[in-house]
């Protein structure tokens, strides 16, 4: 029987899905037009959202436009004074405090397009964001809900009394009756919550929705200590015969590391140029060219060492010769589990142009790995405070550099840069260097080092800041143990929070690339 219409031509298609960076612009317009007199979201705390925790920030589309949204982040709110403002609990909007094993979902942010309220889209955000709290085992969602109509009661009322008279329901409060309706509890009234909400007089009400499927970790509730074993190699470059010399030597390390029960083992920059004293290359272009060729025996050297010994290996940094014919200075992450990133050197030293022809990378990169998330800064990276402030935000506890320097100059430019970024981001640092000589390879004859582990400079950390150090220029291992939980605790609670006391009214870091 012919069908009298088509009937696609009538669907409307609403769904709810993650939020992306190119509905940026659009929730941008769509919050000036929900919250006029409001200061409107920047652009560069949406992408700071998408960037430290995507999952929680959503949006309502309806045949292909954005007409609701809604951003959260995770934290564990007893570590939060009773009386917390806005900017407290989202650090200024940019909720780099975000903690992944937190265990209450806070939301900091709802919205639907004026044009199509009375259409659930705000129910159905709030059912999403349930349904992520379910699928985290989280034990609950915590809002500071705004009161907008309290502003015509004012004169009349508490905002105690006009909350009670809500709850009764002798009072419409546009955002307070949505969420009683929503299953949410009030917990307290929060004064100076958010300073430009005039409406609500800058009250909030803190509200709660507990998860009955909640299931109880007791390590998420007693955790004191998170604890990661780094072993940094101080390598002795020395003359070879063959790649298996290499091998032998890098294998020795790495069983050395994992005797010792170590999570990460870090080797230094370009050091398998120590291949290059058996080239027989005079040219250093030429014989970087030739290096480049060991890169397949490299990357499974190892990839087989990290599964081998159950360790996560920085396995320094190594020339590699890509698709497009140019030279990059990569150092690659491998894991334990057999997976393997890389992180391109992005600012070349005028020697690796001049000797080598080396070409810059142009992205920051963040791993997750099994002991959190980390960033990998070649040598001459760590001397630029934007890539350890943009990997910080992105989440990153520990950077890495991998470094090779000749003199006892370039090695100190390295170390206190290193140092200052472990204080001016609370992360630990740890620098890796090569000691030793070639003397008959080109640019690469005398190495000066003293690697080392860095903390924040805080009561609650290493003496002097300092994990630990090798001595200067012999071959040797430094073990040590960084806590993460003591990082996380400290970047809420330390002498200095230089994270949280960051002026984005005055200056912000803009990284160009999603």
């Amino acid at each position: 029987m012919p069908e009298q219409f088509d009937l696609s031509h009538f669907e409307k298609s609403m769904i709810i899905r993650e939020m992306a960076y190119s509905d940026i612009s659009a929730i941008l317009e769509m919050q000036r037009l929900c919250f006029p007199g409001m200061d409107p979201w920047k652009e560069e705390q949406l992408r700071s959202h998408l960037g430290v925790f995507p999952q929680g920030q959503l949006v309502a589309e309806l045949d292909g436009k954005v007409i609701g949204s809604c951003s959260s982040l995770l934290i564990n709110f007893d570590e939060y004074d009773d009386r917390h403002t806005w900017d407290d609990v989202t650090d200024g909007g940019y909720i780099t405090n975000h903690n992944p094993d937190g265990y209450n979902m806070y939301g900091i942010e709802v919205m639907v397009h004026p044009d199509y309220r009375r259409m659930q889209v705000g129910q159905r955000l709030y059912e999403a964001r349930k349904e992520l709290a379910r699928e985290l085992n989280l034990k609950s969602i915590i809002l500071g809900g705004r009161i907008p109509n309290y502003h015509k009661h004012a004169d009349e009322m508490s905002p105690r009394e006009y909350v009670d008279a809500v709850s009764r329901h002798k009072i419409y409060d546009p955002v307070l009756t949505f969420q009683l309706m929503n299953g949410f509890q009030l917990m307290r009234i929060n004064p100076n919550y958010l300073q430009d909400d005039v409406a609500s007089g800058k009250y909030a009400t803190l509200m709660e929705w507990n998860n009955v499927d909640y299931k109880p970790i007791s390590k998420r509730h007693f955790k004191t200590s998170l604890p990661v074993r780094i072993c940094v190699v101080q390598y002795l470059m020395r003359a070879i015969e063959s790649f298996d010399d290499l091998a032998s030597q890098v294998e020795y390390f790495v069983d050395v590391a994992s005797d010792a029960h170590s999570d990460f083992v870090v080797f230094p920059e370009i050091f398998t140029t120590q291949l290059m004293s058996f080239l027989n290359e005079p040219s250093p272009s030429q014989a970087v060219r030739k290096l480049t060729e060991y890169t397949p025996q490299y990357i499974e050297l190892f990839t087989d060492l990290a599964v081998r010994y159950n360790v996560n290996i920085i396995g320094g940094s190594h020339f590699v010769k890509e698709e497009d014919d140019e030279i990059y200075n990569i150092a690659y992450l491998f894991r334990r589990d057999g997976s393997i990133d890389k992180q391109y050197k992005i600012h070349i030293t005028p020697n690796e142009r001049k000797w080598w022809g080396i070409s810059a990378g142009d992205s920051v990169r963040v791993f997750d790995t099994d002991c959190g998330k980390i960033a990998i800064q070649i040598c001459y990276d760590i001397e630029f405070p934007e890539l350890a402030r943009i990997a910080t935000d992105m989440g990153a506890n520990i950077i890495f550099t991998p470094f090779c320097t000749e003199d006892r100059q370039g090695y100190l430019r390295v170390r206190y840069c290193a140092q200052a970024r472990a204080v001016e981001n609370q992360i630990y640092t740890v620098i890796s260097g090569t000691v030793g000589n070639l003397p008959q390879t080109e640019n690469m004859d005398i190495q000066y080092a003293q690697s080392g582990i860095f903390a924040p400079s805080d009561f609650e950390f290493a003496r002097d800041g300092i994990v630990g150090e090798t001595n200067p220029n012999l071959e040797m291992v430094l073990i040590g143990d960084v806590d993460l939980e003591i990082l996380r605790r400290q970047r809420q609670n330390g002498t200095v929070k230089q994270l949280k006391d960051r002026r984005h009214d005055v200056y912000n870091v803009e990284y160009k690339k999603d």
